[in-house]
């Protein structure tokens, strides 16, 4: 009868050290998938930096190619008219930005 419990008892305790040993197991799980995650999002935020990067100076590359043949395509007075304009547009622009510049900071005031 002794052997019996004895047996009983050891299977017991092997179900109850499988648990213990399965419930290790998986924490080391989640946490080398947490670590993995981490590596990944990061990964991911470089790849997406460079991406805006890249976008950013292919677009100026085009702008600037399309500016040049625009110039190109026009007569002498046409440049010097498209620079008077652009000129203007700046000044205007460069006005607008004061006034807001100074409106946040009575605002702030």
């Amino acid at each position: 009868m002794a052997d019996i419990r004895d047996g009983f008892k050891d299977i017991f305790l092997a179900g109850v050290g499988a648990l213990a040993y399965g419930g290790e197991k998986a924490n080391e799980l989640v946490n080398n998938l947490i670590e993995k995650g981490e590596i990944t999002v990061e990964q991911g935020k470089q790849l997406n930096t460079e991406l805006q990067h890249k976008a950013s100076e292919t677009f100026n590359q085009v702008r600037d190619e399309a500016l040049s043949a625009q110039l190109k395509a026009m007569s002498p007075e046409q440049r010097a008219e498209f620079v008077s304009k652009v000129s203007e547009l700046a000044d205007k622009v460069s006005a607008d930005a004061a006034a807001a510049d100074a409106s946040d900071a009575n605002a702030s005031a």
